[in-house]
């Protein structure tokens, strides 16, 4: 079996949560998911099974959610699952919110959640906090390429929030910051990833519709149609030397390009002054 899978991730499980179910349905072990979803969140997390999974680091990796921020009150985790650390009762307006969004677009610094698997030397920023430590966190940069108001309920202060973003980008961190910028607190009480690289939710399988192998063999996708770089067909004689490593000549621009015959992928390959070398091959 080789492919990937479009599937939504149900809140209250992690992301390797989804990967035994699928393995167990599937009885293969190799199989990967890309972008970790936090418990907490739901929502796009693409799969890749068998040798697919060879192919994480070429997949897109920008993403897309609808976030929705609590405003006056901040929490030790940034979101729901944390303790109540700070409240405020003044009450913003729609413009207040609006005047502080471009703080957080473009190319940002961001500190991430101290609750967090991000390593500082070589441990996790959780296993500083859960045993009462200080550690120095280092600002990231991130970019958000998009954010939006959705929704503004001024009564209970919340605003839903559309975000698109680079990996790495901690929505949680957002609705943090943007609750100091407004002076009332804030925190995440939802999240959902509407898009991850060219993974979109409206397309995204419930696990329960992947509770067979003959279900997750009918949805898997050809990875020539989520792998975002050029596509070169190759002929019976330039296939057969890609298979044993040897170079080829394509007349093409320099750069990865993805090596495909009758539809299907036969390696991804670097193209430098008209020669093809394979770096991963799946024949």
């Amino acid at each position: 079996m080789f492919g990937f899978l479009n599937v939504y991730k149900p809140q209250g499980k992690t992301s390797h949560d989804v990967v035994a179910i699928l393995r167990r349905a599937t009885k293969i072990k190799q199989i990967g998911h890309t972008g970790t979803l936090d418990p907490f969140a739901e929502g796009v997390l693409p799969i890749c099974i068998g040798k697919a999974t060879r192919l994480i680091e070429y997949l897109d990796d920008d993403k897309a959610y609808i976030g929705t921020v609590q405003l006056g009150q901040a929490t030790t985790t940034y979101d729901t699952e944390g303790e109540i650390v700070n409240t405020s009762d003044k009450k913003v307006n729609l413009e207040d919110i609006e005047a502080i969004l471009p703080k957080f677009s473009g190319e940002i610094e961001q500190y991430p959640p101290i609750y967090s698997a991000i390593k500082v030397k070589g441990k996790k920023l959780y296993e500083y906090a859960r045993e009462g430590l200080d550690v120095k966190i280092e600002p990231r940069n991130v970019s958000i390429y998009k954010l939006e108001i959705v929704e503004f309920d001024k009564e209970k202060q919340t605003v839903d929030l559309h975000i698109e973003c680079s990996k790495g980008t901690y929505i949680r961190s957002i609705a943090n910051d943007i609750g100091e910028h407004l002076g009332c607190y804030g925190h995440l009480i939802k999240l959902v990833r509407t898009k991850a690289g060219l993974f979109n939710i409206d397309k995204s399988l419930y696990l329960e519709e992947l509770d067979s192998i003959e279900n997750i063999q009918k949805n898997l996708i050809n990875p020539i149609e989520y792998l975002n770089y050029p596509k070169i067909e190759l002929n019976n004689i330039q296939k057969e030397k890609i298979s044993h490593g040897n170079p080829i000549e394509i007349q093409a621009q320099n750069g990865i390009h993805i090596l495909t015959q009758n539809n299907k992928i036969l390696a991804v390959s670097n193209i430098q002054d008209r020669q093809a070398k394979a770096l991963k091959v799946f024949i």
